[in-house]
């Protein structure tokens, strides 16, 4: 019986790894992640038109040579087109037969699906960046049966898969279920074959693997297991193979599961992914809207420009501050929550790290909907405890204005809800935000605000998003409150008060007011000598830090 989707059935738009892909759920509970190579012959990937029935799949299906399980099958066809795959079981988590280290001391391991779909595309991508092709077979689908196996079955060791599954924050990745890699398959036969038809000698396929090496490394990659068995040739007739407008032989590559970029590579895209991500900061605001993927959406919230998605690692939400979607990622928890992380605060819950992407970031805990700790009995704490705290949207929408208006401050960057539930008492509780923000929702009909999540705001560290850690940039500045550079003796009590009482008057001036102003509030920065950080007038450079009880006029 022939098995297409029921009008899509239950679909969404994923980005995993850096790739598209579109998430169906079977009814049976299996999973199909179909790119965008696939996304034409999305119905014969259904797995009913190909795996499922297993009549059609030992009519049309031919076992491959190699190590795995791995084979060639024919479709069903769907409105009369059937298409030809390769089916390919992935062994992550599993030993690798035989030697693991190559002579050079590289370390390999199986890539999870996921991993080897990017990597490939990557490869296949890097054309744009050097002159030369490397032709591959295209990754079509990843497919997951909702069975659940145990790991001995699977061949898998738990040691292997934990930090595997902990690289796959963008999905549940579950070890005790099999993924198959899905294929197209390439018309011609691999180099072994060419040498039983006598087309190629041994000489020749020995000289052509270690090419095909060689033009990968120059690529930036590295392939474990290179084998001849994994180069495919085109025979042409009368012993002949196709040859391209140089003479050199047609052939592409396949099998990617032992595929890695070299260390090389690894560095280089650290650092262009991060001067990407200081261009991309300096024009977040001025970025179309046009070109936004499924899962993310603008949305303006109290004046600012967001954009918005969910995390599906966490089944939270983030909004980053801007206009381009490029920069959603950098902001994902789990590029920052995880990092080693230095504590800057001692009665609150603020963080400085570097991110995996290596971006300089400060993270803080909110404190909306819960009541200050005041007294009421004094004026000036019973004025904190009728304002109560600002909603994360406040404090950034207060950063922007008082930079806009030339007083600096920390850099807002993004705002992050957690998924999970969290309940306070009740004689915690201040519900002011609650009721003046129970208007503003998402794109997805949600509001931005609830009582039973908690919120994390992330900022820049000292300097401008685009020049940490920017070479060409200014050197990166060790902040401190001006309360801990009095302490260090880089300020004199006379200075902390004059630098008070500025703050103060600035603030003021731009019609803000800090119900609660302490030294804590404001930063110093300090340079590689130790020498404090000045404004050409010869006073010490400031950057407001503290948002949560400042309040406007």
């Amino acid at each position: 019986m022939l098995v297409q989707p029921k009008r899509m059935l239950r679909m969404e738009a994923k980005r995993i790894l850096g790739m598209e892909y579109a998430h169906v759920t079977l009814p049976n509970a299996d999973d199909l992640y179909v790119t965008l190579y696939g996304l034409p012959f999305i119905e014969q990937l259904m797995p009913g038109n190909w795996w499922s029935d297993k009549d059609w799949f030992r009519e049309n299906a031919v076992r491959l040579s190699g190590s795995s399980a791995i084979y060639r099958v024919r479709t069903k066809p769907v409105r009369s087109r059937a298409v030809d795959i390769v089916l390919k079981w992935n062994r992550m988590g599993q030993d690798i037969p035989g030697e693991e280290h190559l002579d050079n001391g590289y370390t390999f391991q199986f890539n999870s699906p996921f991993e080897e779909f990017s990597l490939l595309t990557e490869l296949r991508e890097s054309r744009r960046e050097s002159p030369g092709t490397i032709y591959t077979h295209r990754p079509m689908a990843i497919y997951v049966p909702q069975e659940r196996k145990d790991l001995d079955r699977l061949g898998r060791k738990a040691y292997k898969m934990l930090p595997i599954i902990e690289a796959h924050k963008e999905l549940e990745l579950d070890m005790f279920r099999s993924y198959a890699v899905i294929y197209e398959w390439i018309k011609g036969i691999d180099a072994v074959q060419a040498t039983d038809q006598g087309i190629l000698t041994l000489n020749d396929i020995s000289a052509l693997t270690v090419q095909m090496e060689e033009k990968v490394r120059q690529k930036g990659f590295l392939v474990h297991d290179r084998k001849p068995h994994h180069i495919i040739v085109r025979p042409k007739g009368d012993r002949e193979l196709a040859r391209d407008k140089q003479g050199d032989l047609l052939c592409a590559l396949v099998d990617f599961e032992l595929l890695k970029r070299t260390p090389e590579r690894e560095e280089q895209r650290k650092r262009t992914k991060r001067m990407v991500y200081f261009e991309k900061q300096k024009d977040k605001f001025n970025h179309s809207a046009l070109d936004y993927p499924p899962n993310l959406h603008p949305v303006e919230i109290m004046g600012v420009d967001y954009v918005h998605g969910n995390t599906e690692s966490t089944k939270g939400k983030l909004w980053v501050v801007g206009k381009d979607p490029d920069l959603y990622d950098t902001f994902l928890p789990e590029r920052w929550e995880v990092t080693p992380r230095v504590k800057l605060r001692t009665l609150s819950e603020v963080y400085h790290t570097v991110s995996k992407d290596d971006v300089q970031l400060v993270w803080k805990i909110s404190n909306v909907g819960s009541k200050p700790d005041m007294d009421p009995f004094r004026e000036r704490e019973r004025r904190i405890l009728k304002f109560g705290y600002n909603s994360p949207f406040e404090e950034v929408a207060l950063a922007l204005h008082l930079n806009a208006r030339g007083l600096p401050t920390i850099v807002p960057l993004a705002i992050y809800m957690a998924g999970h539930k969290t309940e306070m008492a009740d004689f915690l509780l201040d519900e002011s935000r609650y009721t003046s923000h129970e208007d503003l929702l998402n794109p997805d009909g949600t509001p931005v605000l609830r009582r039973d999540r908690s919120y994390i705001t992330l900022w820049g560290y000292w300097n401008q998003p685009w020049d940490e850690q920017d070479p060409k940039g200014p050197p990166l500045v060790r902040r401190m409150s001006a309360l801990h550079a009095y302490r260090k003796k880089l300020i004199r009590e006379e200075e902390y008060f004059h630098l008070k009482d500025g703050t103060r008057d600035k603030l003021m001036a731009v019609n803000v007011e800090d119900l609660n102003l302490n030294g804590t509030h404001f930063l110093v920065g300090v340079d590689a000598d130790g020498n404090l950080i000045k404004e050409e007038s010869g006073e010490p450079a400031i950057r407001i830090c503290y948002f949560e009880l400042l309040k406007r006029f």
